[in-house]
């Protein structure tokens, strides 16, 4: 009997975001850069599990102007300024210190910023 491999930390984070991002109307994923990226035309979450060795079990995303200040400076133990990305806006979410209602909030943000409007007049609609 072969005994199987319990997913890593990494492994369980990812399927949280994966849930939460491929319910959403007009949703992908593929592979970028070796993680898991969700798209909707462009890119609204991107995994980054110990991306460069540093550590983190994250999920980058895009956040509306002043946000990711505020985020960080409320509670950087949960979000931080990502590479590459910060400079723009985005910011990373520590996947192990969010709840998955957390997490599901701001992913739903990040997709409005980047879905297109007859996408996000289809959700709405939907959630009505």
């Amino acid at each position: 009997m072969t005994k199987q491999r319990k997913p890593d930390q990494g492994e369980k984070h990812i399927e949280r975001v994966r849930k939460i991002c491929l319910a959403l109307p007009g949703a992908t994923e593929k592979l970028s850069h070796g993680e898991p990226t969700f798209f909707v035309k462009k890119v609204f979450a991107m995994c980054s599990i110990n991306h460069h060795n540093d550590g983190r079990i994250a999920v980058v995303i895009p956040a509306a102007i002043g946000i990711q200040e505020m985020l960080i400076e409320r509670s950087p133990e949960k979000f931080y300024r990502p590479p590459y990305v910060g400079v723009a806006g985005w910011v990373g979410i520590e996947l192990p210190q969010v709840s998955d209602k957390e997490l599901s909030f701001h992913i739903h943000e990040a997709w409005r910023l980047i879905a297109p409007k007859k996408l996000q007049d289809e959700f709405d609609g939907s959630a009505a």
